[in-house]
């Protein structure tokens, strides 16, 4: 079951400068990475170079979840790909953004692939889908302010 993959599309309404180095900021990972409600980013850490590492701590009540990984590859502002590490992960997961400009925005495409199973494709999804979304919402704030 290793090869399941997500694809996931969302459009961000911002230029893709900004979205693509959202990935990539630690303060910033810190208000979008959110898989769940309730859930908070106490702690982000970057070093933003192909081969280096960032290391996210997500926080649900008082059970931290530590989520990390290594950037193999960076095309500014096309392209990020990253290992993800998490205790719901599997060894070889790994994760590419792709970034285009749109009419509304950034065009964002999320690929992950390798899980465990099903149900662990179903959690990432859902916590994929919390997190662009938190992401477009930090934007849409900033927007309108």
């Amino acid at each position: 079951m290793s090869e399941l993959s997500l694809n996931l599309s969302r459009t961000i309404k911002a230029p893709i400068e900004s979205v693509y180095n959202a990935w990539l900021d630690p303060e910033m990972l810190t208000k979008f990475m959110i898989p769940g409600e309730g859930m908070t980013v106490p702690k982000a850490e970057t070093d933003a170079r192909e081969g280096g590492r960032f290391d996210i701590i997500m926080q649900a009540g008082d059970k931290q979840m530590p989520h990390g990984g290594v950037y193999k590859k960076l095309s500014p502002y096309s392209q990020i790909v990253f290992t993800w590490e998490s205790p719901m992960s599997i060894d070889g997961s790994i994760v590419t953004l792709n970034f285009s400009e749109t009419n509304e925005g950034t065009a964002v495409e999320l690929i992950h692939v390798k899980f465990k199973d099903e149900a662990y494709r179903a959690d990432h999804e859902g916590g994929w889908t919390s997190i662009l979304n938190a992401l477009d919402n930090i934007f849409a704030v900033s927007v309108s302010a």
